[in-house]
């Protein structure tokens, strides 16, 4: 048995109106009346009619859909820069088309040239690097592209983060303050900016203060990883009385290995602070001192730089750094006068 399909002429039938008004009722953002919107949409509910959102696509060249390209989930960070993206663009009338890219430049680019051909308008890169081929295939096929927590060198595309030089500085500053003299770094990916630059901070910090560390470790962004760089660091002669940790995943891993594997207390025996601010952080289970990402400035400003591109493509790029605060807790040893 076949059923009519409902169309926006019947919807216009029966609520008296034109067509073009019911097309503009469930345009996102399009100029129509209270009054007029609520007689389209009984006279829709009453039908059953849903709009053709691909047709609209054809019609208008915008398919009103927003490419993320995401290379892990592990971190806690992004399930919660993920959800806020979705839920700010949706209340823009787009919605998130996610696909996972492991960090290597050959999957990179096949999972942005199938976005390319879905046509999305605009594409989020949340920890994944972008190579000047991926570059100029964006730029060929008019899709603006946004990095989300990771910015580039030379690049035409715009960018968002948290300032994480000045991150990495006011973790070594406030380590300082408490009288550490053993600090360690397990650094985040040497192949990421937000690694780097957070490395780069805290090492300048302590180079100024007069110190050097006593061991700096990539962990790569890796709980494993992380793990192995405690124990190792740990085994030293003089191991190290303070760890900054590159994110707060990573610092998990490092606080289990150091109290339920080796029995040393958190923070009498050793300091630990962590990058991000993640929800699991507050957690009396790991109480964490970290640099808070402030996620949602920086979904804000994600959002707003990826519709702006959009609507304006000659737009120049953007290269924009939200600041967070240390949040103290009790995961490390916290100087005179800093509460």
């Amino acid at each position: 048995m076949t059923v009519e399909k409902v169309t926006s002429q019947d919807v216009a039938r029966l609520a008296g109106v034109s067509q073009s008004a019911v097309s503009r009722v469930f345009t996102p953002g399009a100029s129509v009346s209270p009054a007029m919107a609520e007689k389209v949409r009984a006279a829709a509910d009453q039908l059953g009619y849903r709009p053709n959102v691909l047709a609209r696509s054809l019609i208008t060249g915008r398919s009103r859909i927003i490419g993320l390209v995401v290379a892990y989930l592990e971190n806690q960070f992004y399930p919660v820069a993920i959800e806020r993206l979705s839920r700010a663009l949706q209340a823009d009338g787009y919605h998130i088309l996610i696909f996972m890219a492991e960090n290597s430049d050959s999957q990179v680019a096949e999972v942005m040239q199938e976005l390319i051909d879905y046509q999305v308008d605009g594409i989020i890169t949340a920890s994944v690097a972008m190579t000047n081929d991926l570059t100029a295939r964006c730029g060929a096929a008019g899709i603006p592209v946004v990095m989300f927590n990771r910015g580039q060198d030379g690049t035409t595309h715009s960018s968002v983060t948290s300032a994480n030089v000045a991150g990495g500085v006011k973790v070594a500053e406030f380590l300082l303050a408490g009288g550490h003299r053993r600090i360690a770094h397990i650094a985040g990916w040497e192949g990421s900016s937000t690694g780097r630059d957070r490395r780069r901070g805290f090492l300048d910090t302590l180079t100024a203060a007069g110190q050097q560390p006593v061991a700096v470790i990539d962990g790569m962004y890796a709980r494993e990883a992380a793990a192995e760089a405690a124990r190792q660091m740990m085994a030293l002669t003089e191991p190290p009385d303070a760890i900054f940790v590159g994110n707060d995943h990573m610092a998990f891993a490092v606080m289990d290995v150091l109290r339920f594997e080796l029995g040393l207390r958190i923070p009498e025996d050793v300091s630990i602070v962590g990058y991000d601010d993640v929800p699991l952080a507050e957690w009396p289970a790991y109480n964490l001192t970290t640099v808070r990402q402030p996620v949602n400035r920086m979904v804000q400003a994600t959002v707003e730089t990826i519709l702006g591109k959009i609507e304006d493509p000659a737009r120049q790029a953007e290269k924009i750094e939200i600041d967070g605060p240390l949040i103290l807790r009790g995961s490390a040893r916290i100087p005179e006068g800093w509460i």
